[in-house]
């Protein structure tokens, strides 16, 4: 039965109203690498405190994951392994958000795709003005491929359709790019439920011809709470299109996950998609995982196996509010070809990295003037802020992992922020201040890692300089700069 005029505003405001509740002289010696580490086997689940709607991918030797800021910029999380990718804080990568698109910031996604402008990331989210009704699908397009942006704004995707939408994602079938998201008959909000949605895409962000409704919620596990199709995101394997969606209300621990397949030769034809029976991903009360939904797919490190990444609650009683925790798990393949996304596993159980991690040391580089260690001054995150010294504390911002950049150098990057050390401007000039910066091939981040009378020093290797504890001071705070490289102790570091 069809609900009555009116109920899918409601619907979809409670969701809302839940979600806004929500260094002496001695010569140079020969360059030193960092000792190695074995690689940590095994992870558990949480990935962080609060992340719904995650969505997460692997690119050029790092995890990349994106969640629900609510409101404020769109974050991203960037590290090398799983543990990695749990201590590591949000970084800022989009915060212009115009009046009319800067409440309900929900659901970011990336994707590496080629533009106009050669191959990019580009980011699709749902925002609005705090109306409900007025939530569309935008898109953000990276100035390179580094996923962290810069970012510029494109568009709303629907263009001058105009179309109700959230959850948006993308596929590409035999060569063409398609948008997928959770829509209505916009304007015909009476009787309408949220479906999901198909249209082709001339470029990234433009929508070319008629929109196809290929699923709606029909079956009784699609109805607990309110009827709910949303969150797509395709998975493909063996020549196959799949797509998952999250049905039910996410109110409720009855939030579950269900799956097309693309039986069809045209993506466009709703009857080119076969629904599933029965839910793909649900509840594990045993587990004690509730609401297990909006999800995305990445690939392991080495390509080789298949993951989900999800949210979900840890008691029946939780909805769709920041008690949802991102979680991660190796899927597998069935017989036929179809996914087998497995049961939800519980936190705290012990699971095998994906393969192909690689092994990865964070450092404490430790002044042996002051005793103090290197540390982003605050905050943390940013693009440009000063480094310094501080007392340590075990905190991320003062954990450093040293990435082979050739020659015998290394860039030096930041386990809080993943971004990397880097003079300032690639200034030559003594004095010339120590910060951190996305990380680039420039040699201004590439850094001689140089034993010298039991210490070591670190020599940039655009200026020749060495980095230096101002004043060779030994307060909290005092920053670094380089500088002609000398033979006093704020010039020396250890590594531990």
């Amino acid at each position: 039965m069809s609900p009555s005029p009116g109920s899918l505003v409601r619907r979809l405001c409670a969701t809302a109203t839940a979600l806004a509740v929500v260094g002496g002289a001695t010569a140079w010696t020969a360059m030193v690498a960092p000792a190695a580490q074995a690689a940590t086997t095994t992870f558990t689940n949480p990935l962080n405190s609060s992340g719904a709607d995650p969505y997460m991918t692997y690119y050029d030797g790092n995890y990349y994951e994106m969640t629900t800021p609510y409101s404020g910029p769109l974050t991203m999380r960037k590290a090398p392994t799983v543990e990695a990718l749990k201590a590591a804080s949000p970084v800022p990568v989009f915060s212009a958000h115009a009046a009319g698109r800067d409440h309900y910031v929900w659901a970011p996604e990336m994707h590496l795709l080629d533009g106009p402008n050669g191959r990019r990331w580009y980011s699709y989210y749902s925002a609005g003005t705090g109306d409900i009704e007025d939530q569309r699908v935008h898109v953000l397009e990276s100035a390179g491929t580094d996923p962290l942006g810069p970012y510029t704004y494109k568009g709303m995707v629907f263009g001058a359709n105009d179309w109700w939408g959230i959850d948006g994602s993308v596929v590409t079938i035999n060569g063409r790019l398609y948008f997928i998201w959770s829509g209505v008959p916009t304007p015909q909000w009476a009787g309408s439920d949220p479906s999901i949605y198909i249209v082709a895409l001339s470029d990234p962000w433009t929508v070319t011809g008629s929109r196809t409704r290929i699923s709606t919620p029909t079956y009784a596990w699609e109805k607990q709470g309110t009827p709910m199709n949303e969150g797509p995101v395709a998975l493909q394997h063996g020549g196959k299109t799949f797509i998952s969606y999250s049905a039910s209300a996410c109110q409720g621990p009855d939030y579950k996950l269900g799956l097309l397949t693309l039986t069809g030769d045209d993506p466009l034809n709703a009857s080119s998609w076969t629904k599933s029976t029965e839910p793909a991903f649900q509840r594990n009360d045993a587990a004690g995982v509730f609401g297990p939904g909006h999800n995305g797919f990445f690939r392991s490190p080495d390509g080789t196996e298949d993951w989900i990444v999800h949210h979900a609650n840890s008691s029946s009683s939780q909805g769709c509010g920041t008690t949802r925790t991102t979680r991660i798990q190796k899927i597998t393949w069935n017989a036929d070809g179809s996914p087998n996304l497995g049961v939800p596993v519980a936190t705290g159980a012990a699971q095998t990295v994906p393969s192909g991690e690689p092994a990865v040391t964070y450092y404490r580089l430790t002044n042996r003037n002051s005793g103090k260690v290197m540390d982003v001054q605050a905050p943390n995150t940013d693009t440009g802020v000063k480094v310094g010294q501080y007392a340590w504390n075990g905190k991320p911002w003062q954990q450093w992992r040293f990435v082979e950049a050739g020659g015998g150098y290394f860039r030096i990057e930041s386990l809080n922020s993943g971004k990397c050390l880097d003079v300032n401007g690639a200034s030559t000039a003594d004095g010339a201040a120590v910060i951190q910066w996305t990380c680039h091939a420039g040699t201004n981040q590439q850094f001689e890692w140089a034993a010298v009378d039991g210490y070591f020093q670190l020599k940039a290797r655009h200026s020749g300089k060495c980095v230096n504890v101002v004043g060779a001071s030994t307060a909290d705070l005092a920053l670094l700069e380089q500088r002609t490289c000398g033979t006093a102790a704020s010039f020396q570091w250890s590594r531990t």
